[in-house]
């Protein structure tokens, strides 16, 4: 029962999150960083750009280990009152 315990917790460990800050792009498009990652990557649409950031995670890291990405989207806007 121990060895289970050990193997479930090692592998809960094991997994990591990388977390985007996701930015409209003056051209259009959205353009996503990786916090604490060299991982930048660009598309012209949503649904795009969340298979661009899995590929481009997938090839930062080039191993089996699971990961959860969280997109964290960041609209700047002015007001004047």
């Amino acid at each position: 029962m121990t060895y289970i315990y050990n193997y479930h917790f090692r592998k809960a460990d094991e997994m990591n999150e990388v977390i985007f800050v996701v930015n409209e792009s003056d051209e259009g498009g959205f353009t996503a960083s990786a916090l604490g990652y060299s991982i930048i990557t660009q598309a012209e649409a949503w649904n795009e750009l969340r298979e661009q950031v899995k590929d481009a995670v997938k090839c930062h890291f080039d191993d089996d280990v699971s990961r959860i990405i969280t997109l964290h989207f960041v609209k700047d806007e002015v007001l004047s009152i």
